[in-house]
């Protein structure tokens, strides 16, 4: 089975589009009340939303299942205050529920949380708890900077986030540390602030003991980690000038990359610097760039590409990174996924006449 750890609801129906829009309207026009109960999507809609984007790239590309969460730079924590966020939250997380609900074999859902600036992490626990218990969830999306680029939270080493983590470590689902859309002209959306939180986060967690306080927290960092990978001996030679522990003894347990990296020669990078254990399949499609790249002829967003072309990579780390690591590090997916979609994956692997996890192969 091919595992896709990054997945967002992009081309979500317009409604919800039109809902968020109303609300924000509803900020500065004390006529236009939010109704949290405004949103009206058909399954149809959603079937049709899906079918042409995120499903036919599963066909077309040879992945299963995608661990599926709402549009990360629609989650836009700045906006409004805490009710605001709650609103919008739940209506999103709910259409990720309606969508594995309809699709229980190709998507598990992930939850956004209602974060606002200010307003302790403690007060998202309700809402992960709903998600995790009721709606079936695998796991969150956690923004470190809820003010959009200016960066008024506490690093995530800081107790002040410990109330949730703390609840993390009951339900057992780890966080993908993922900020939202920029309201600081200075960091473009997905080029910059996304690559500057994903390289915060890491090096966050180097400097403090969050981990000693928390060993069974687990957080995946995406896009790759960031600047992180290209700057190891950077980050190697802080930690031992800091009297920190190694990295790889650092990241052992509960610091973890995707893939979401689109050419060949950064992948082949962050096998060569990441340890295996701690690398999981991830695509983002559709996301950031939804082009085709014109030097290869193929989507830049088809990671599974770049790993079938990287012949060094041996079958077992193969399975790791497409299956194994999600499966540690989310281990609510098993019971999400259920047998039938466990069968599929196998018959799938027995037939493809290749090398195992390599289903499609080279496009």
């Amino acid at each position: 089975m091919i595992i896709d750890c990054h997945g967002h609801y992009t081309t979500a129906p317009k409604a919800l589009q039109v809902y968020r829009d109303a609300q924000i309207a509803g900020l500065t026009d004390p006529t236009r009340l939010d109704n949290p109960d405004a949103v009206v999507i058909s399954d149809d809609e959603i079937r049709e939303s899906l079918e042409r984007a995120q499903l036919r790239f599963q066909r077309e590309r040879g992945t299963d299942v995608t661990i599926f969460s709402p549009r990360a730079s629609a989650m836009a924590h700045h906006i409004g205050d805490a009710m605001t966020s709650l609103h919008w939250t739940r209506h999103c997380n709910d259409l990720i529920h309606r969508v594995c609900s309809l699709y229980p074999d190709n998507f598990v859902g992930v939850c956004q949380l209602p974060q606002s600036p200010g307003v302790p992490p403690a007060n998202c626990i309700d809402e992960l708890e709903r998600c995790v218990n009721e709606l079936g969830f695998i796991g969150c999306n956690l923004n470190p900077d809820p003010s959009g680029g200016h960066w008024t939270a506490p690093p995530l080493t800081d107790r002040y986030w410990y109330p949730l983590f703390e609840k993390m470590v009951d339900l057992d689902v780890p966080a993908m540390v993922h900020v939202s859309s920029s309201c600081n002209p200075s960091f473009h959306a997905t080029g910059a602030h996304y690559i500057n939180a994903d390289t915060t986060a890491f090096m966050q967690f180097l400097t403090a003991d969050l981990f000693v306080d928390f060993p069974a927290l687990r957080f995946i960092i995406p896009h790759g980690g960031g600047a992180v990978p290209y700057h190891w001996g950077r980050y190697r030679g802080l930690a031992q000038d800091l009297n920190r522990p190694p990295l790889d003894e650092l990241i052992r347990d509960n610091v973890f990359f995707d893939t979401c990296v689109y050419h060949l020669p950064g992948i082949k990078l962050l096998l060569e610097i990441v340890p295996s254990d701690n690398i999981l399949f991830g695509s983002e499609m559709v996301g950031a760039v939804r082009g085709v790249d014109p030097q290869t002829g193929h989507y830049f967003d088809d990671t599974k590409r770049y790993l079938d072309q990287v012949a060094s990579l041996t079958d077992q780390d193969r399975r790791k990174i497409f299956e194994g690591n999600a499966r540690k590090v989310y281990p609510r997916i098993g019971k999400a996924l259920g047998a039938g979609i466990a069968s599929r994956g196998a018959a799938r692997s027995s037939q493809s006449g290749g090398p195992p996890y390599r289903a499609g192969g080279v496009r």
